[in-house]
């Protein structure tokens, strides 16, 4: 582990939608565009092909991303939406097909986490009022409520999933994808990307992203913004494919009698976990860097690691309440650290 002696503030990503190049070459063309999907700004930038091919893809991406929304939202009318109102009746039912791919992947997720992401959770999600657009104005719930929905214990191990028919042993299940959704449609647009030909391209979905291709063989640049909004802490080389997501308490949350609670409920105590203020993964899937940042967010200081690990996730960056950096020593190799600035200190305690 590594410790950084000095009070931080959250981190956020920064995409430099730039090429690292010599001084005397010149620079291929980055055409970006963007949109607006699940809540969040879009940002595609693509590399190596020509505007028209770069309009297409950007068109049939934005497409891909409002299909997606209508079919993963928890709690407007569209197949998950339907998918949760049949796991109540706790009847077998067949899945449709937008929907079938999400549940096995994050139910094996959940279990290597060992449900610190649960996307079982979506009724304590909504008692929190985070199934809504903007939770601003919300009220904790009642600690009673919080019990209660406690005690149902619901977990993706609760799906019997027989080919593409799904049953729920636990009706109190409600599936809410919100800790899931942007990875994995990430991971499908990307397919999409190169089934066009893009092979050179990132896709940023509010500061998570995926990134492929080495474009004129040099990485991507992707800085992590310096807390204080001034210049950036560090930065990263990303080349090949590669996803970095993170989860911050700075993101969704409402402040209620003076106090804020942020929108990363620990399915464990049904409050918003405690000890973390951001996780920062790398990983190649998108799908599974997403579930991970909120796996470890949820473990915490203490813990991470041991989730990481059974997550299969080698990078982590982890700011603690107190404003200490966390850090595995492969993240520390990829990290290019402002070390004027920061006391860096290696733990033995955790080094691999």
């Amino acid at each position: 582990m590594i410790s950084v002696q000095k009070r931080l503030t959250p981190i956020l990503l920064l995409i430099l939608a730039a090429l690292i190049t010599s001084g005397c070459e010149q620079q291929e063309e980055v055409i970006a565009t963007r949109f607006l999907a699940f809540g969040t700004l879009i940002d595609l930038s693509i590399v190596g092909v020509s505007k028209e091919q770069a309009a297409a893809a950007t068109a049939a991406i934005e497409k891909d991303f409002a299909q997606m929304h209508k079919a993963w939202h928890a709690w407007d009318p569209g197949p998950l939406g339907r998918v949760n109102r049949l796991i109540a009746t706790g009847t077998s039912f067949v899945v449709p097909p937008s929907v079938l791919e999400m549940i096995r992947h994050s139910k094996q997720l959940a279990i290597e986490s060992e449900h610190l992401f649960n996307p079982a959770i979506g009724h304590l999600i909504d008692a929190w009022g985070f199934h809504s657009d903007d939770p601003e104005g919300h009220k904790p719930p009642h600690p009673e409520i919080i019990d209660q929905l406690l005690r149902q214990k619901p977990r993706m191990t609760d799906l019997e999933l027989d080919g593409i028919n799904l049953r729920s042993s636990n009706p109190n299940l409600k599936l809410d994808f919100g800790a899931f959704g942007k990875g994995f449609g990430i991971d499908l647009a990307i397919d999409h990307l190169r089934q066009m030909g893009i092979e050179n391209a990132i896709l940023n979905a509010g500061g998570d992203l995926r990134a492929i291709g080495s474009p004129r063989n040099r990485p991507w640049r992707i800085a992590i913004r310096h807390p204080s909004g001034k210049g950036a802490l560090a930065s990263v080389e990303v080349s090949g494919d590669e996803s970095i997501f993170t989860s911050g308490d700075y993101e969704r949350k409402f402040t209620w009698k003076g106090k804020t609670y942020h929108h990363i409920i620990d399915p464990r105590t049904g409050y918003p976990a405690r000890g973390t203020s951001s996780v920062t993964v790398i990983h190649p899937e998108a799908a599974t860097a997403d579930a991970a940042a909120t796996a470890l967010f949820v473990a915490g200081p203490d813990n991470w690691y041991n989730i990481a690990r059974k997550m299969g996730v080698k990078y982590v960056l982890l700011v603690d309440k107190t404003g200490t950096i966390h850090m595995n020593p492969a993240m520390q190799t990829r990290l290019k650290l402002d070390e004027k600035k920061l006391k860096i200190q290696l733990s033995p305690v955790l080094a691999e």
